[in-house]
């Protein structure tokens, strides 16, 4: 039973991953074709898609390390597509898009939850 509910949480989260992944493909076709808009959505575009799959990777490691070095890798990219939407917002490239609603939100709690998923998983790690 335990190992069911293990599997749920990570299908569960993989689903959130995907989901993200999709909300911000929506963003960055809505972005302006201006130079700093283009920049914006190449880089956003490619950590904020990249999250999922590295989260994929993770879940098929073929070790404790290898799934810890994978996670490290989703978190990276987690964190900085927070911080592109953080730049988004402060040059108010967001206003009035229906596509952003709660982004920045599900990236701060998915930030935490690698994070979590990380220190879980390196205790049992030995350097």
């Amino acid at each position: 039973m335990s190992l069911n509910r293990k599997l749920y949480k990570g299908e569960d989260l993989a689903m959130r991953f995907e989901q993200f992944g999709g909300r911000i493909v929506r963003l960055c076709e809505e972005l302006p074709s201006t130079r700093p808009g283009k920049h914006v959505q190449d880089q956003l575009l490619r950590c904020g898609t990249s999250v999922g799959a590295q989260y994929s990777e993770a879940q098929g490691a073929q070790s404790r390390r290898d799934f810890v070095h994978k996670l490290s890798i989703a978190l990276k990219e987690m964190r900085e597509s927070r911080y592109w939407l953080g730049v988004l917002a402060h040059a108010d490239y967001l206003n009035g898009m229906l596509s952003v609603s709660g982004l920045s939100d599900e990236a701060n709690e998915l930030v935490a939850i690698l994070q979590a998923s990380q220190s879980t998983a390196r205790k049992g790690v030995q350097s």
